[in-house]
Order: structure tokens, then C-alpha cells, then sequence
């Protein structure tokens, strides 16, 4: 990327590029279909069931593969071709949603029924996870990786301002069936957009044990580190993804409104997208800075009575988040070698979405005895946590540079 050339500028010219552009806009019309899934999945359990405990169940369901199979999904990312890889598992994913529509529309998705789904798509998702993130890399220039990284990132959280938003509506005029079914559609366009892009020929391990990725961690602590903070992060956002109806609930509206929770989390990331590309946010400060954002927003969005402030500090935390998120992912995709990078990003799915599983049960069994106001305070304290020891060493640091000169 030219030198100096950063934000909306920076967004721009990386779309225009022929191999990252198609595969940007079909990752985020994949991502926004995503969230049809979950929010109609989450609507119907608690329609079911009124249980914030099964919500939690759910996210359990959905990731807990990614942290069961990371040693083989990392591996295979790094051993096969990543593209075929991912078209594989879009189509798979297509033919299982579409299944889960029809049962919908016929009426037989019991609660049995979505945590057993659920569970078949975490598992197609942990084998598409690494591949997709190693993916990133061979379609744009060394330079330009950070702010791939992300608008990756975006992405995700373009579809979380998005998709929620767009679900609800559907959900109230059309039902959860046709939720389902609208994500059924959106693996196409990403496997179209594999299809369409033309990575840089792929490096081959040789040899691909995750056991080797964790001796780099060993050798190299602060990869370690930009896991502890990429898995904080996802800690802290837990809530809002797994409680989304329950929330709802607690402000007096429709579980569906949850929708647009998410959706407000969702517009602060794609706001800190904007402006940190073409940036690597890397200092010490920055990152104390972003996951204060962060935790703030989320411990003041739970405790808050009024909706509307609710929905500002939710973009506050999302900001928070897409932003320290981004730039450990970055650090970690730039610290590997080609080789390696299937497997970091495998630890990395471990981080980011293979803690969500923990966290779901752990804010799910909060909200199921203290209310989801205090798991959501609960699980933002980790990240409140993390930049205060990351603002205490790098105090530490200038003290002892201090001391030296």
C-alpha cells in the first residue's frame, strides 16, 4: 500500500483490487447470512424455551468445534489447497442450511434439532476458519496484509451491523424459516467469490502438527500475547452475541429487537475499520486504549436502563473491539511464515471463537441465576483487566528506558 496513504483512501484502493474486492464483498454477504442463522436459531430456542441457558448451549454447539478440532483444522489448512478447501465447505454448508429451512418451514426444528445443526456447521466452520484467514494473505501484497486483515475483520462486523438488523425484519414478516433459508443462499456467493479470486500459489508444509505452532509460541511470546488479547476480545463480546434476545428482554422489547443490539455493535466495528486501515495499531498505548473502549462499553451497556444509550455505548464497545482485535491479528499474520500461517490461524480461531463456547456457557449460566445484566459485566471484566496489565508494562518499560539512559 502506497506509503501514507491510510483510512477511507486505504479502504478504497484495496477493494479495486481484482482478487480481493470480489472476495471482501462475497465473505460479507456470507458473514451477513450468518447472522439470519444465528439470530433465528437464538429467536426459536427462546421461543422454545425461554432459557438464557440454552442460548449459551447454542453458542456452545456452534463453536465448541473449532477448539475440539483446531490440531486438524490448522493442519489441513496448511497441508491442502486452501481455496478447494473452502469451496468444499461452502457447499456442505449450503446443502445442511437448506435442510434446517425446510425442517423450519415444516415445523419440526425443535430445540434438539437447532443444537444438532448447530453443532454439524461448527464443525464444516473450524475446517473453513483456518483456510479462510491463511486465504487473506495470498491475494494481496505483504503491505497491504494489515489492512486486508482489517477489512476482513469489517467483513464480519459489516454483517453484524447488517445481517442482525435485516434478520429481525425478516423474522417478524416472513418467520425464522426463511431466515434459515436466506443463509442456505449466502454460502454461494462466497464460494463464487473463491472461485472468481486467484491467490499466489500456496506453500506446502512439509510437516503440520499443531504441536509445532505451539513450540513457535514458546520460542516467540509475543504471538502468545496477541492470542491472550485476540481471546479477550472475544470473551468481552460474548454477551451481546449469545444474549442478544435475553438483552432484549430486559429493556422491555421483543426478543427480535436483539437484532438490533447487534446491529449497533456492529456499526462501531465497521467505523473502527474505516479508520484504522492502512494503520497497524501496534503500540502499547493504542491497545490499552482500544480494549478500555471496549470493556467500558460493555459493562456500561449492561447496567444502563434506557435503550437508547444502550445502542451508542454497544458502537463504542464494537469500535473497542473490531480495533484491538485487528491489530493483534495483524501482528500475527505478519510474525509467521507462509507455511505457518494455517496453524496460527487455527490458534487464532481457537482464541477468537473456539473461547466463545467457554464463554457462551459461562454468561449463559450467569444470566440464568443473576440476570444478563451481570453477565454482561462479568465477562467484559477480563478485557478491563488486560489493559490495565498492558498500561502497567508499558510503564514499566519507559521507567526502566528511563533508568538506562
Amino acid at each position: 500500500m502506497a506509503e501514507g496513504v491510510a483510512g477511507p483512501v486505504a479502504v478504497a484502493r484495496l477493494l479495486r483490487q481484482r482478487n480481493f474486492g470480489p472476495y471482501f464483498f462475497g465473505n460479507a454477504a456470507s458473514a451477513s447470512g450468518a447472522w439470519f442463522q444465528n439470530l433465528a436459531a437464538a429467536v426459536l430456542i427462546y421461543r422454545l424455551t425461554h432459557s438464557a441457558l440454552l442460548l449459551g448451549v447454542l453458542q456452545f454447539a456452534q463453536f465448541g468445534p473449532i477448539l475440539l478440532l483446531a490440531p486438524w483444522t490448522g493442519s489441513a489448512a496448511d497441508r491442502f489447497d486452501r481455496r478447494r478447501l473452502l469451496l468444499t465447505t461452502q457447499a456442505a454448508q449450503t446443502t445442511l442450511t437448506a435442510v434446517l429451512a425446510g425442517l423450519a418451514f415444516g415445523g419440526l426444528a425443535t430445540e434438539q434439532v437447532l443444537l444438532g445443526f448447530a453443532f454439524v456447521l461448527g464443525v464444516l466452520t473450524a475446517f473453513a476458519l483456518p483456510a479462510q484467514q491463511a486465504l487473506i494473505a495470498s491475494l494481496v501484497e505483504r503491505e497491504d496484509l494489515p489492512s486486508a486483515v482489517a477489512l476482513n475483520s469489517m467483513t464480519y462486523n459489516l454483517a453484524r451491523a447488517v445481517g442482525p438488523s435485516l434478520a429481525a425484519l425478516v423474522i417478524d414478516r416472513f418467520g425464522v424459516a426463511t431466515a434459515f433459508a436466506v443463509n442456505s443462499g449466502s454460502y454461494l456467493l462466497l464460494a463464487a467469490a473463491v472461485l472468481v479470486a486467484r491467490p499466489r500459489e500456496q506453500e506446502r508444509a512439509e510437516s503440520s502438527r499443531l504441536l509445532e505452532s505451539l513450540r513457535l509460541l514458546r520460542a516467540q511470546p509475543r504471538l502468545a500475547a496477541y492470542l491472550v488479547v485476540v481471546a479477550v476480545v472475544g470473551f468481552a463480546s460474548d454477551p451481546v452475541n449469545a444474549l442478544a434476545p435475553a438483552f432484549a428482554r430486559a429493556f422491555g422489547r421483543d426478543e427480535s429487537v436483539g437484532g438490533y443490539l447487534l446491529g449497533a455493535f456492529g456499526a462501531g466495528a465497521v467505523l473502527a475499520a474505516v479508520l484504522v486501515a492502512g494503520r497497524v495499531a501496534g503500540s502499547r498505548r493504542r491497545m490499552t486504549a482500544t480494549l478500555a473502549l471496549l470493556g467500558c462499553g460493555m459493562v456500561l451497556f449492561a447496567i444502563t436502563p434506557w435503550f437508547p444509550v444502550a445502542l451508542v455505548l454497544l458502537v463504542v464497545a464494537g469500535f473497542g473491539y473490531l480495533a484491538s482485535n485487528t491489530s493483534a491479528t495483524s501482528r500475527l499474520q505478519l510474525e509467521v511464515t507462509e507455511s505457518q500461517r494455517g496453524r496460527i490461524m487455527a490458534l487464532w480461531g481457537i482464541a477468537f471463537l473456539g473461547v466463545r463456547p467457554l464463554a457462551s456457557l459461562v454468561d449463559g449460566a450467569i444470566a440464568s441465576t443473576a440476570g444478563v445484566r451481570t453477565a454482561g459485566v462479568v465477562l467484559a471484566l477480563p478485557a478491563l483487566f488486560a489493559a490495565a496489565l498492558i498500561a502497567a508494562t508499558a510503564r514499566r518499560g519507559r521507567a526502566s528506558a528511563q533508568s538506562a539512559a
